[in-house]
């Protein structure tokens, strides 16, 4: 009997066994769709779980062009969206240098861009931004090109909101019309999968009662969505009500380009829209080529700054003996109008884990102009990229603020070197 029954457990076995080696065998058993391959009883792969979904799909996000644009950048970044083949690539605004009511200055400048424009593969969905529609007769020209200065559109149950900060033009703020146009929208499209909000200005980091940004905020609260901006130059990952926002650096636009470390570079947002929210990944310009690894060569002229020559500037920054490595100092100059002081960073620098500093005012490290300058160290959370808010509390506020720190120093001609001693 129990051979009878060993016998019979054995045969059942085999059975399966020959069954699970017959579907195994069959290309056509539980493949995903499109794929033809012999799958056998061994395979020399990991699975044929492809990463495919109808409802998924990549776009491209560019950043700020303008405000100091650099030769040959932008048009080089249409060529190489046209290599990578994005279904579409959204803007954050300041696409011309702008600034002016000549229009036949302005109509130059946009004919110049969308030339630019013309020669992508995929759609291309602007956002205006300062340098766009810096006064009326600036809105008025983008009126009659664009139409809207806010707008959405939906594809793959994604909600995308193309928003404006400059409402109305030269000032930073969002309009209790353009919030209600928010409001309709999300309430028109309650359940796409995700929200994807693109402006100019991160206006987050102002007051939000104010600009307007609160009332959105609390219009996206409890949906899941994800903001791009950029008009800052500098790349920068924020967290607000659990949701992700970047800054972007540029493409083209005006950067000291120190780097990574600074968030300072030329690059393109490559994203991949999951259903478990968007992927980024940041594709730096100077590292996409075509297959016989020539840089495009395109026309993009500039109109040079007439800037001050700059002269080296590095040094050693110490809190109490001890270097607040992490924190940035800048030198500020001072000027008065009609009786007002104001100050403005000419140059700055990140403070090393020894304590030492190089400044860079135009280009990467290269100095300061000659001049007088109040110094400043303050941890200012502008360059980490975790999203989470590095604090200021170890430094005290008067070293924070140009018109309170009684640091100072005197830039001239050749290399300089500079010691600043805080003490509390």
């Amino acid at each position: 009997m129990k051979q009878f029954l060993l016998g019979l457990i054995t045969a059942s076995v085999l059975v399966v066994a020959v069954a699970f080696s017959r579907q195994a065998a069959d290309p056509k058993a539980d493949l995903p769709p499109n794929l033809q391959i012999l799958s056998e009883a061994r395979n020399p792969w990991t699975n044929l779980r492809m990463n495919s979904d109808p409802l998924e799909f990549q776009f491209a996000v560019v950043s700020d062009r303008t405000g100091g644009h650099r030769e040959k950048i932008f048009s080089k970044a249409v060529e190489q969206l046209n290599l990578l083949q994005p279904e579409f690539v959204l803007s954050v605004g300041d696409l011309i240098e702008g600034y002016s009511t000549d229009r036949e200055k302005i109509a130059k400048e946009w004919k110049e861009f969308q030339n630019f424009t013309s020669r992508l593969q995929m759609p291309f969905f602007y956002v205006v931004g300062n340098h766009d529609i810096a006064n009326v007769s600036q809105e008025k020209i983008w009126e009659e090109k664009f139409g809207r200065r806010y707008y959405h559109f939906v594809y793959k149950n994604v909600l995308f909101l193309q928003l404006c900060s400059e409402d109305p033009p030269g000032s930073t703020n969002i309009t209790p019309d353009q919030v209600a146009y928010i409001k309709k929208a999300l309430e028109e499209n309650k359940n796409v999968h995700w929200t994807i909000v693109s402006l100019h200005k991160p206006i987050w980091n102002s007051d939000v009662e104010k600009n307007g940004w609160g009332d959105v905020e609390k219009l996206l609260a409890g949906r899941n969505y994800t903001v791009f901006a950029g008009h800052v130059h500098r790349y920068q990952k924020f967290v607000r009500q659990g949701m992700n926002y970047y800054q972007l650096a540029t493409t083209g636009g005006g950067s000291k380009l120190r780097g990574v470390n600074y968030g300072e570079f030329d690059h393109l947002v490559w994203i991949t829209m999951k259903k478990s929210g968007p992927i980024l990944a940041n594709i730096m310009l100077d590292g996409i080529y075509p297959e016989d690894l020539q840089v495009p060569q395109t026309v993009e002229p500039v109109i040079p700054f007439d800037r001050k020559p700059t002269h080296p500037v590095r040094g050693f920054v110490y809190f109490d003996g001890a270097p607040p490595a992490g924190a940035t100092v800048a030198f500020h100059q001072k000027a008065t109008t009609m009786g007002k002081d104001s100050y403005r960073v000419i140059a700055d620098g990140l403070i090393e884990g020894d304590g030492s500093f190089t400044l860079s005012s135009n280009g990467p490290f290269d100095g300061a102009p000659v001049g007088e300058y109040f110094i400043t160290v303050v941890y200012d959370g502008r360059y980490p990229f975790n999203g989470k808010k590095i604090k200021n509390d170890d430094i005290p506020s008067k070293f924070t603020k140009p018109d309170t720190s009684d640091l100072k120093a005197t830039v001239k001609s050749g290399p300089n070197e500079f010691t600043v001693d805080m003490r509390k």
